[in-house]
Order: C-alpha cells, then structure tokens, then sequence
C-alpha cells in the first residue's frame, strides 16, 4: 500500500519540488497551500506518476485550518506516514519599514505554520507510534541577514521548537522521527512575489540552488532518520563562520548585506505582494534564476562521508574568513 505525505507550501516553489519527488518516489501526496487554482494545476502533474494527489487549500497560520487539513487527509488518503512543513513569508525591508502587523502575518506562517503542522502530525502519529516530520530550516535560523528579520526571527524559532519537541519524543519513547532541512539559496518564485519595500526586485544570495536539489535532502532526511541535514555548502559555511567570527559576519553583512539581496532593476510600484493574500498565476517550483543555479549539492555526500567532509568544511571555513576580514580591512 502506497505511503502518504503531506506537504505544506505546495503550490510553488520548493514545496511543491518536494511534492513532486515524493509522487516519483511513489507515494500518495497531499497539497497545502492558500492558492486553489494553483494546487489544481501542481496535482494533475503529480498524478502522472499514477499516484493519488489531493489538493487542500490551506492557510497554514490557522491552527483550526491546518487541523481540519489533516483530518481530511487521513480521511481520504489515509494515515499520514511523513508531513513536511515548507510553507514560509518573507518581507524585504529594515525594520524600520515594518510594522507590528507584517512581523506578525510573517511569523504566524513561517513559525506558527510549522507548529501547527508539527502538531497536527504529532497527534495522529503518537496514536499510530510512527511517522516522520521534517521540518524546512534555513542558514539564516542560525545567521541573520539585513532586510529579513521577520524570515530569520522565524527560522530561529523553528530551531529551539524543532530541539525541544524532539527531546520530548525521546523521553515519551516514540517511535517518531523529527528531522530538520537547513536550506541555502533557492531559485523559487519568492523573490518575484515577496513584499518588499526597498524599490529594488529581490534576488538569492549566490550560489544559488535549484528547488529540486532541498527537495531531494528532504525526501533523504524524511526516508533515512537523519537528525538534521545541512543542504549546500554556502549552509555549512555560514552556519560555523557565525559560531567562529559572529562580529566579523556582522559588518561584513552591514557592507554588503544589502546590495546582495537586491537587484538594480526597479520595483513596479503595483508589484505583487504575497504575505495577506497568495499571488494569482503559473507558478511552480522555479524563479527567474535558472541560468545561475546549481541542479546539485553535497547533501548526500555530507551525511554519508562525514569525516572527509568536515575536514575539506573546516578548510573552506578559515580561508572564507580570511577572505571576508581582508574585505573590511581588519
């Protein structure tokens, strides 16, 4: 009998990548995500690979919703064997040009949306004693970047809930497995639909990577009780050159932060803005950045040859830090 996922942010980006590998992977997927029409489109592809694929719109910052999601899952499809939570907002402006209602909006679908997720899981899962939750990080829940404090404030949270809930499994002795993706950069239709405030189109910081690539680390993680993957090495990078040199990565970001966020094309002032309601239109898993991704990364090299890895990490790091004292002149 096929296995039955359910991915959140489905209807674009890499929630939807995601689902697709787990259709080709042969398992039934459940679509999450505000926009209907776009959910309608993501799952006659899936079916392609002779799978049953359901669409469920959902707003993943309602508790109520994502619950009523769940139900409906176990339902029609049956019992959820992996939940994977990706749906995220961002805004691009300082903080100064946000406001208490927008930290809000960010935070309940990129934290709460997780907890929410995690939680409606988790119950139907500890009745069963199995099932796997991944939960999508990001490299900026361990370095924060300017222009995106609601996105890192959230991704940092998911970090300290991800580590406390699993704790919690252990001592409750369950056969559940808890697993967390850190991602770099993807080329995913957010940089053309995320509110921004700076004037300025939005871009990924290079290197840059192709949704396909997190969506195999998670399918990984989700299939091989892995405690936590870091995709990329742009992710390891920043993750220890913030444990090592925190001060320098901070003026660093202060010098260049900004301009490797932006693009110097102008903002249509009527430019789409997705963080109240989803943005109408074909989207998929892709951006505008196909010619400057990478289709790979050391995902799987990583967890299978760690030791090697760590050294030629270790290696990078100091010459990184090197380079980027020798561009503050310190």
């Amino acid at each position: 009998m096929p296995k039955i996922a359910v991915i959140t942010g489905a209807g674009a980006g890499v929630g939807r990548a995601t689902a697709e590998e787990f259709a080709r992977q042969g398992y039934d997927v459940a679509l999450l995500s505000r926009d209907e029409d776009r959910l309608e489109r993501a799952v006659g592809q899936l079916r392609l690979h002779g799978i049953r694929a359901l669409p469920i719109p959902t707003d993943v910052a309602d508790a109520e919703a994502v619950e009523a999601a769940a139900t409906r899952v176990e339902e029609e499809l049956g019992p959820i064997d992996v939940w994977v939570n990706v749906a995220m907002a961002t805004v691009f402006a300082p903080v100064s040009k946000l406001t208490a209602a927008e930290f809000e909006r960010g935070t309940k679908v990129t934290y709460l949306g997780q907890v929410h997720g995690t939680m409606a899981a988790l119950s139907r899962m500890r009745t069963r004693n199995r099932g796997t939750i991944v939960n999508v990080g990001s490299a900026l829940g361990y370095r924060s970047v300017p222009l995106q404090s609601i996105y890192c404030g959230a991704k940092f949270a998911i970090r300290g809930f991800t580590d406390s809930l699993r704790s919690e499994i252990i001592h409750d002795k369950l056969d559940v497995h808890l697993t967390m993706v850190d991602l770099p950069a993807i080329n995913t239709p957010q940089f053309d639909w995320a509110m921004n405030k700076m004037g300025f189109k939005a871009k990924p910081v290079a290197p840059i990577y192709q949704p396909e690539v997190p969506a195999r680390a998670i399918f990984f993680a989700a299939t091989h009780k892995r405690r936590q993957i870091w995709v990329g090495y742009p992710t390891v990078q920043a993750i220890l050159a913030n444990r090592i040199a925190p001060g320098l990565i901070d003026r660093y970001l202060a010098k260049a932060g900004y301009s490797g966020q932006l693009t110097g094309t102008p903002l249509a002032p009527d430019a789409p803005a997705n963080l109240y309601e989803p943005v109408p239109g074909d989207y998929g898993a892709h951006g505008r950045f196909d010619k400057r991704s990478k289709t790979g990364s050391w995902e799987m090299f990583t967890d299978r040859h760690r030791m090697a890895f760590w050294a030629a990490a270790g290696i990078g790091l100091v010459a990184g830090i090197h380079l980027i004292a020798r561009r503050l002149d310190v």
